[in-house]
């Protein structure tokens, strides 16, 4: 329901007012409220808020214009809703009123009950969508700055991680010239120490079998010492590389036949079979380079930790699931438990079988690297004494 203040010292004009309006509005819609003097309309309009106030200009106390006066003061621009009545044609006087904050004018006597609805309805409207317009302006307003606000604390958090970022980036550039340095000068005085402990083997005689099985030892801790070295070698040559690998198109079967040539000496001491299956998938758009170096490593921990009861069996196979490339290297070793090594796995250095005296830690290191770098990833099943299955996913490059 609309409340409709009528503030006029007349009361046959506002008994007018009531009948034109309640007529053609329906009385139902409209709530009317009186004023008789411009003191007594500004404390009604200071309580009621009205929707709409029809002033007249004549007032006994004071003029239409200092009655808007005090409205203003009360409500926002946008909140006043007035039509002004003046009881003369003075066009001056309509100009004033409509400068000062009212939204229409009307002349006694120069109007009927149409356009007295029109005038008012169209005043309400009017009111309406300023209001609404000031409120979405508001919103729009409260809704950029808390856009600015979290664009100033994005900048703030990237400059800060793009400060970290360089921070981290020179620590990780200072530890691989570290490395690649301790790996480099490493490994001269290591074959130096080859090379001394060899020649004691074969010049020196020792009486006490022990003594020579020490020896023994020794030796093949130079040998693991000397295969850390160069994995580590390797590892940080990975890391430092500039420029990605270049792509081809890449046939598996070439890629297992040439990992089988370089692994050739521990197959046969190891009487492994080899099985391929690539009908599915047997080429791939990749880098020829890092794809041997995948299956090298996996193919070769397959032979290093085959299970001691029974020759190893490896499976290399490829298909798409879902469209995705897919590599599996299956094995029939030693496996291992998931739940307690799983997070490890990937991880520089760590070992899972102990008694292999020939692993170092690193190969599943850079293999998960190298995948990971061209947007694939891994993922593993295995039970001990029972063997595993890597799934490479590779993303083509």
């Amino acid at each position: 329901m609309k409340k409709i203040l009528l503030a006029d010292d007349n009361e046959p004009d506002r008994v007018l007012y009531r009948r034109f309006l309640g007529r053609q509005m329906g009385f139902q819609r409209l709530e009317f409220h009186e004023a008789t003097s411009g003191q007594q309309a500004v404390e009604q309009f200071t309580r009621l808020r009205p929707d709409c106030v029809l002033l007249d200009y004549h007032l006994q106390d004071m003029d239409g214009l200092e009655v808007l006066e005090q409205f203003r003061r009360l409500v926002p621009a946008e909140g006043l809703c007035v039509v002004m009545i003046t009881g003369s044609g003075n066009e001056k006087l309509a100009v004033r009123a409509l400068q000062s904050g009212a939204l229409d004018y009307l002349m006694k006597g120069q109007f009927d009950q149409e356009l007295l609805t029109k005038t008012v309805t169209h005043a309400i409207e009017k009111n309406e969508w300023r209001q609404y317009q000031a409120r979405y302006h508001t919103e729009v307003e409260t809704v950029n700055q808390a856009l600015r606000t979290s664009l100033a604390e994005l900048t703030e958090t990237r400059q800060l991680l793009q400060a970290r970022n360089q921070q981290l980036a020179r620590t990780n550039a200072d530890l691989d010239n570290f490395v690649y340095a301790a790996s480099h000068d490493l490994r001269q005085p290591v074959h130096n120490l080859a090379g001394l402990f060899e020649e004691l083997r074969r010049s020196a005689t020792f009486a006490d079998p022990d003594e020579a099985q020490l020896l023994g030892l020794i030796d093949s801790s130079l040998q693991a010492l000397t295969t850390t070295i160069d994995d580590l070698a390797i590892v940080v040559q990975e890391q430092r590389r500039a420029e990605p690998t270049a792509t081809e198109q890449v046939l598996f079967q070439e890629i297992v036949d040439d990992v089988c040539q370089a692994l050739r000496p521990q197959i046969l001491e190891s009487r492994a079979r080899i099985s391929t299956e690539f009908g599915a998938l047997p080429t791939l758009l990749y880098s020829r380079v890092n794809l041997r170096t995948v299956l090298l490593n996996l193919v070769s921990n397959a032979l290093k930790y085959r299970h001691p009861s029974r020759a190893p069996h490896i499976i290399v196979r490829t298909s798409q699931p879902q469209g995705r490339a897919l590599l599996e290297v299956q094995d029939n070793g030693r496996g291992f438990d998931l739940a307690r090594h799983g997070s490890e796995l990937f991880q520089l250095f760590r070992r899972f079988h102990p008694d292999v005296q020939n692993g170092t830690g690193v190969g599943l290191f850079l293999v998960n690297r190298l995948v990971q770098t061209a947007g694939g990833h891994i993922e593993v099943e295995s039970q001990p004494d029972e063997g595993s299955t890597f799934k490479v996913f590779l993303a083509e490059e």
